[in-house]
């Protein structure tokens, strides 16, 4: 089969790999159909690295993926012919975070392209069909990608602990920033207040429903909440990784309010702790997402968001390349790019 490879910083080239398979007990022999690129993969293509994920051999990228069973090993309950999502993090399921149901936190997940564990830029995948998600009916393969990064959307909203009539404000409107606008809408929010740099994607962000939008290099996200909601926000979501980013929802959130940081920058994250104090606010992280993909399934199978309607760029897998340098340097309306087989 063909795959996509980092063969090292800045190099990606077609390889021929051997396909996997049989499926064993439990897993699922699975075509790709659909993957999308995420931040992390650019950055391993320009870097080489991520923190202390170096990329030390021959790489394959890409982790936001959807496809279809070709066959299924014993006990497994998919059948040939499923269209499935696929989580890309699979836990050892015997740790004691495992155990509590924080999956996403155990010390030895095998999480696709983060080194030296390969990823789903390639035709063919086995993975433990407990982690391959069947798509209804209602929902293509371009949403079936879609679903690991709304996954992070939903996983920013549950432990924000957001609740119907909610105020929103959500730090930094890339896709991560858009899938936490989609998924706080889907859970009720009353007003949602998205603040950014870069006016294409404020622009994007009003097109999908938020009820404000703010440039923070001219203007307050905390003045623009309070024109909306005098008390301040009540859940605040840093999706931008800025080093300001946390501070900027402490001055925008309302007393006893909560705060998710979702975005990893390079740079320490200072937060007026007096401020957050005075205030009482909750402030919470997120790591990935745990038990967020039967969640973020059913709201897009039920229309309650639209996953797809960030996907701007397609590329065929054939051109997977072009589609990488592409993601170096995009236009500034450029949303979701995916790569489709």
């Amino acid at each position: 089969m063909k795959a996509l490879v980092l063969q090292k910083r800045h190099t990606l080239a077609f390889e021929s790999r051997r396909k996997p398979g049989p499926p064993a007990a439990g897993e699922a022999l699975v075509k790709v159909a659909a993957v999308g690129i995420c931040g992390s993969d650019v950055h391993y293509f320009e870097e080489g690295r991520i923190g202390d994920f170096v990329v030390r051999a021959p790489l394959i990228l890409g982790h936001e993926t959807s496809g279809v069973v070709e066959a299924v090993g014993d006990g497994v309950a998919l059948s040939p012919g499923d269209r499935v999502a696929m989580e890309p993090g699979v836990p050892c399921g015997r740790c004691g975070h495992c155990r509590r149901g924080r999956y996403n936190l155990c010390p030895g997940i095998r999480f696709w392209a983060t080194p030296p564990v390969d990823g789903s830029l390639v035709e063919y995948v086995v993975h433990p069909a407990e982690f391959c998600y069947r798509l209804p009916e209602s929902m293509g393969f371009d949403e079936g990608a879609l679903i690991e990064p709304l996954a992070v959307g939903v996983h920013a909203c549950n432990r924000g602990d957001l609740r119907p009539g909610d105020v929103v404000a959500i730090n930094g409107a890339g896709t991560i920033g858009i899938m936490a606008l989609l998924s706080a809408r889907a859970y009720g929010a009353r007003v949602v207040v998205v603040a950014d740099v870069v006016p294409e994607r404020l622009a994007r962000a009003t097109a999908l429903g938020a009820d404000a939008v703010v440039d923070v290099r001219s203007a307050s996200l905390a003045e623009a909440v309070a024109e909306t909601a005098r008390a301040g926000a009540d859940v605040g979501i840093e999706c931008s990784g800025s080093s300001a980013g946390a501070d900027v929802l402490v001055r925008a959130a309302a007393p006893g309010g909560r705060i998710v940081l979702v975005g990893m920058g390079p740079q320490p994250t200072p937060l007026d702790a007096v401020a957050a104090m005075v205030k009482e606010l909750d402030i919470r992280t997120v790591f990935r997402y745990a038990h967020a993909y039967p969640t973020a399934i059913d709201l897009v199978g039920s229309g309650l968001v639209s996953a797809k309607s960030i996907v701007t760029d397609r590329f065929k897998f054939a051109d997977a390349i072009a589609a990488f340098e592409f993601a170096r340097s995009p236009r500034p309306d450029t949303g979701k790019i995916l790569i489709e087989f």
